[in-house]
Formats: structure tokens, sequence, C-alpha cells
């Protein structure tokens, strides 16, 4: 990567300037209560290093998918609210993106203070298809930074998207990258290229649709595909076998039976679970069972049972697989784990991860929320990637704008 980097943007002096730098604070909330504070923990130490050298910050950031105008729900200001009590810098909160109170409180920073402004897709320019209209709006946060502004992308979360406050903004103003996106690139570098083998990715998650081209690109590159979460009921069915009531999509299936015909060829092998837990609803206190993966109607609740984590027997199959690989890359929990009785699969294989000397990668989103939530420690792990949707697009081959744009 030949982007400049937050160091090579200190050592050129920041005290005074203003530096943009957009973050990735799109946290999960429980009405106004951050439930995983992962990612402001993962923004800290830019926003502290530039800080430390006595820059004028102002972060940019998104929350949710708001329609383009302000939506209480989507507002930043929990994760402002939950910065500012991890920082020891001060910490403000505008109540818009380019407006008044954004441009009072942005001419009266100090050195070393931090800004945050309001939910950036709050302004519908920010996602605009249009490249004049997210042009416009990347001026007037530009025009917040003064005569000798510079911008800093640290919001790995974001990267695959070209949006003004990622996008359009480097091209207006010097930028550098951000420790956490360089990091970020760095691990993935280490699943694309020169990867230790043996290579097993674990892929969960509720649609197989959204992993097809993660698959797709890895078929030949991972030693072991472990398939759990929803999307294994389509490999079932593909399979020939019956699901139930499980999630499945049915239009994937051909697509499925390709990639287990070609995975041989490619020296990949795909794990399917051989028993799942299959309950009689999709509800926390559901009555269920563990069942053969080839009869799941065969359950107590026939064509009504739902699938809805992998059994044991795949959890202990799945661990062994890991046990002996050298870089394993995990998205996707393996059941419902918000529910404590289908929990068990995600648990196992977090807990694989953690026993490994294999490199790890939790690749961001609902896999970092789940080992969370199961109480594992994120340095339990090699790595928890900020960003799930970035993550499966480096994988996938794609470029990613965010990051295409910084390498000029």
């Amino acid at each position: 990567m030949t982007s400049h980097t937050l160091n090579e943007l200190i050592a050129e002096g920041v005290r005074g300037r203003y530096i943009l730098v957009r973050s990735d604070l799109n946290v999960p909330l429980d009405g106004s209560a951050v439930t995983d504070d992962g990612r402001i923990k993962a923004s800290l130490p830019v926003l502290k290093k530039l800080s430390d050298a006595g820059a004028r910050v102002l972060v940019t950031a998104h929350l949710g998918r708001p329609k383009g105008a302000p939506e209480d729900k989507y507002s930043l200001k929990p994760a402002a609210t939950r910065l500012a009590e991890l920082a020891d810098f001060k910490v403000q909160l505008a109540n818009d993106t380019v407006g008044d109170s954004a441009k009072e409180l942005a001419s009266g920073l100090q050195d070393g203070e931090v800004l945050i402004l309001e939910n950036v897709r709050f302004d519908a320019r920010e996602t605009s298809k249009d490249d004049a209209e997210r042009g416009a709006f990347a001026d007037e946060l530009v025009a917040l930074t003064g005569s000798n502004g510079a911008f800093v992308d640290d919001a790995f979360g974001a990267v695959h998207r070209k949006h003004a406050s990622v996008f359009d903004v480097a091209t207006r103003l010097p930028s550098y990258l951000g420790d956490l996106v360089h990091t970020e690139v760095e691990v993935l570098r280490k699943l694309t290229t020169d990867t230790q083998r043996p290579y097993v990715v674990v892929l969960g998650g509720s649609k197989v649709s959204d992993k097809l081209a993660v698959i797709d690109n890895l078929l030949g590159k991972a030693d072991t595909i472990l398939v759990g979460g929803g999307m294994l009921f389509t490999f079932l069915a593909a399979a020939g076998h019956k699901v139930a009531g499980s999630l499945l999509e049915e239009d994937q299936i051909p697509v499925v039976q390709d990639y287990l015909k070609r995975a041989s060829d490619a020296g990949t092998s795909f794990v399917i679970p051989t028993d799942v837990v299959v309950a009689s609803r999709f509800a926390a206190d559901a009555e269920h069972e563990v069942v053969k993966a080839d009869a799941i109607e065969d359950s107590t609740f026939g064509a009504a049972g739902i699938g809805l984590d992998i059994g044991p027997e795949s959890a202990s199959a799945f661990a062994a697989q890991i046990e002996g690989a050298k870089t394993v890359f995990w998205n996707g929990p393996m059941g419902v784990f918000e529910f404590e009785a289908f929990s068990s699969g995600t648990r196992a294989i977090a807990q694989a991860l953690t026993d490994t000397v294999a490199f790890t990668v939790v690749g961001g989103g609902d896999s970092a929320a789940a080992v969370r939530t199961l109480g594992f420690e994120d340095s339990q792990f090699g790595h928890i990637s900020t960003g799930g949707g970035a993550s499966l697009e480096y994988l996938e081959g794609k470029e990613l704008p965010g990051l295409s744009v910084l390498d000029r």
C-alpha cells in the first residue's frame, strides 16, 4: 500500500490544524444505550494521537441507515457520550453535520479537542449515486477544516462505500491512512497472500447469498471451509436433504451444488454439520432437540421444525479442524447466539479460536458482537475486524473505493 500514514501526518505537524477524521461509530444500540462499544474503543487510538499532537479534530461517522434526514434513533449522541467517557480529551457533538451547530462548534475548537459531527447519513448527499451531489456535501465538510486541513480515514467498516465522507473528501484534502484501517488491511493480506496453511475458513450467518462471492474467491485458497448458521440449510438442501421449516434460499441451491462440485478440484474441502439443534419455533424458550442433519424432518417437530444451531457433534468436528490450522478466518455465528439455548455452536467456535496457536481473525459484525456477548475478550483472538462487510468484499477480491482513493 502506497498511502500516506497517520504517523507521516503527525510528523508534518498538526498543532492548531483542523484534521477531518472518518471514524466508525456505527455501534449497536438498545434504545440510547450502546450494547457493544468495540468500534468506539477501536476508533479511540487515532483520535488520541491527533489530540495529543495538538490537532483540532473533526469526526465524521454514520450510524444505522437513516433515509437522508435526521432521525433521533440514529443520532450519534450515545456513541459520542461513550467516546467522551473513554477519552482523556474534550469531546463535543454537533447537532448537525455541516449546519450552524457544526460551524459554530468547529470555529471554537481548541488544540487537542474533538468535535463529532452528527450522523453524515442525515444528509442524503452522503450516499448519493450522483458524483456532483456527493461532491457538494464533501465541499461543505472540507470547508470546516479551513485552509490547512487534512483527512484521515480510520473507518474500515466504511471503506467499501463510495460515500462523500469516505471517498470524495479524500480527493479534496491531503489524505492519510488511519492506524485502524492500516492494521485491518495488513491482517486481511495475511488471509489472501502468503497465507500460513492449513487455512480454515468458518462461515456462518443467515444467508448463503451474502457469502457466495467470498466462497467463490476462496476456492483453492482455503484448505477447508466450515459451514454453519442459517446458510447451512441451503448446503444441506443442495446435498438432497430436507430442512423442514429452517431458513432456506432455494434459488441458491444450484449455485451451492456447483461450489460443492468445484471444491474438490480446487483443493478445498467443505465441512457441513452432521447434527443440528432443531426448535419448535423461533424463540428463546422454544422446545428443542438435537437431530442428525439428514433427518431434520424426523424431529419431534416434524416439518415445522426450525434449525437454530449446529449440534455438539458438529461443534467438536469444527473445533478439531480449527485446532489443526495455522490460519483461521471466521465470519458469521453458528446459530442464534442471542438465545442461550442456541448459542453453544458459536461459543464452541469462539473457544476453539482462543485455544488454537493459529493466527485467528474474527470478521467483524455479528461475529464480533457474538464473542463479546458470550463473554470473550478481544485480546483472546489474533484480530477482531471492525468491518464485516468491508472484510468480505476484500476477500471477494473487490476494489474498496475508500482505500483506492488513498493510494494515489
